[in-house]
């Protein structure tokens, strides 16, 4: 048996169709879909979880409670989510770094 997980992003150019990849072995399965928007995030977790059963969802910092709520009654609650948010000085260099490759 295989624990299958998603990670998903917000990018402002993704494209759900292209920007996607699956890492796995023998006992793990890591989905990666970077998406530009919440209604694309919805569509992949709706899908990903029905498709290839996906257990748990780990979302960039880029998603809002908001957004979190969403996705949670889209998977349901045997999914667990958990969002990777870093610490007051990640979270700057982070959000220069995007800054400066024009995220915004």
């Amino acid at each position: 048996m295989t624990f299958t997980t998603l990670f998903m992003a917000h990018v402002p150019d993704a494209d759900p169709e292209r920007d996607a990849c699956m890492l796995g072995t023998a006992m793990y399965k890591l989905y990666v879909q970077l998406v530009k928007g919440q209604a694309q995030a919805l569509d992949v977790c709706r899908t990903l979880v029905k498709e290839e059963g996906i257990e748990a969802i780990i979302l960039c910092p880029g998603f809002t409670h908001k957004d979190i709520a969403e996705i949670q009654d889209v998977v349901g609650p045997n999914v667990g989510i958990t969002v990777a948010r870093g610490d007051g000085p990640s979270s700057r260099i982070s959000m220069e770094a995007m800054r400066k490759a024009g995220w915004f």
